[in-house]
């Protein structure tokens, strides 16, 4: 019987995204490829990432064509039954952001060379389906689904087809809190990962920045920023960033225990870029009490890609 796959894009403001799986999940073509940015530069203007995107895009499909069946029943190109796009960060009125027109606009040319149907979602979304749709908590409702990303911080409450902001930051995401802090120290945008290192790398610190304050889980995140300018000059850069990623995964913990209390959820799932932080994942797993049900991704799932947008298209037509 002949695979029916489903393709999937994605251009954010950080990645070119392009995946395709097969009815059972599996993960057939994966490719990001992170965006350039200048060192010293906290990110790209959407004019700036809109042009890399529409460069790194027919490299892409030239790939994904010319990638064969992992069973030898021919090309993956023969097999797409469906496309799907990341159209706009959030799925609510007047989300948009001119980086999605790239992808958008070679997912509908796909689409209608290959005559198949074009399913159109969100970055958000996607973001969180990529880590539900493998996680134990693929069928389970309601629940929580955290997003964490360099522009977005919020809190979904998910249930079946219902979905609203329960929790976030009222400013500044934390993702923007950790590039700008690691620019500052030197490090290349996005400075996440490599701020989570030497994080990790710590062997004990002392109190440094004041704790973030978490109201009816929501947070204000740009007075940590500002402190972290300042006091990055008069501590040591392991100490600073040891402190910085516990208080930030402080309140992430007290955001999840806040709206668990709140709504009588149990069950979260944590999506983004931040949450690859194997900083945050181990503190999460070994504060929060046991009776959380909690879910992270590998981090192929968890920073920005497409598998979780060619995961819904898919179950378009796979159901």
């Amino acid at each position: 019987m002949k695979k029916i796959l489903s393709v999937g894009i994605d251009t954010s403001n950080y990645k070119t995204s392009a995946a395709v799986v097969d009815e059972k999940g599996e993960l057939l073509f994966n490719h990001q490829q992170l965006l350039k940015v200048k060192k010293g530069e906290r990110g790209l203007r959407q004019s700036e990432a809109l042009f890399q995107h529409v460069q790194n895009l027919p490299s892409v499909f030239e790939e994904l064509f010319k990638t064969e069946m992992p069973d030898g029943s021919g090309l993956i190109r023969d097999h797409i039954g469906a496309v799907s796009v990341s159209t706009r960060p959030r799925p609510v009125e007047g989300s948009y952001m001119p980086v999605f027109t790239a992808g958008h606009g070679y997912a509908r040319a796909l689409a209608a060379g290959l005559g198949v149907p074009l399913y159109e979602f969100s970055h958000q979304e996607g973001h969180i389906e990529a880590i539900r749709h493998y996680s134990e908590l693929r069928d389970v409702n309601p629940l929580i689904c955290f997003h964490f990303s360099g522009g977005t911080t919020e809190a979904i409450l998910v249930d079946g087809d219902y979905s609203e902001i329960v929790g976030g930051s009222k400013d500044l995401a934390y993702g923007q809190v950790l590039d700008r802090i690691g620019v500052a120290l030197g490090l290349e945008f996005p400075a996440g990962d490599a701020m989570d290192k030497i994080a990790m790398s710590s062997q004990g610190h002392r109190q440094i920045f004041t704790k973030i304050k978490v109201k009816d889980g929501y947070v204000n995140l740009s007075g940590i920023e500002t402190q972290g300018q300042r006091l990055l000059r008069e501590y040591p850069q392991m100490e600073l960033l040891d402190d910085l990623f516990e208080t930030v995964s402080e309140s992430i913990m007290e955001m999840t225990l806040q709206l668990s209390s709140k709504y009588d959820i149990h069950n979260f799932i944590y999506a983004g870029g931040v949450s690859c932080s194997r900083y945050m994942r181990q503190f999460l797993s070994e504060h929060l009490y046991r009776d959380l049900n909690i879910a992270f991704g590998k981090n192929e799932l968890s920073s920005d890609n497409a598998i979780g947008v060619a995961l819904l298209g898919g179950k378009k037509i796979w159901l």
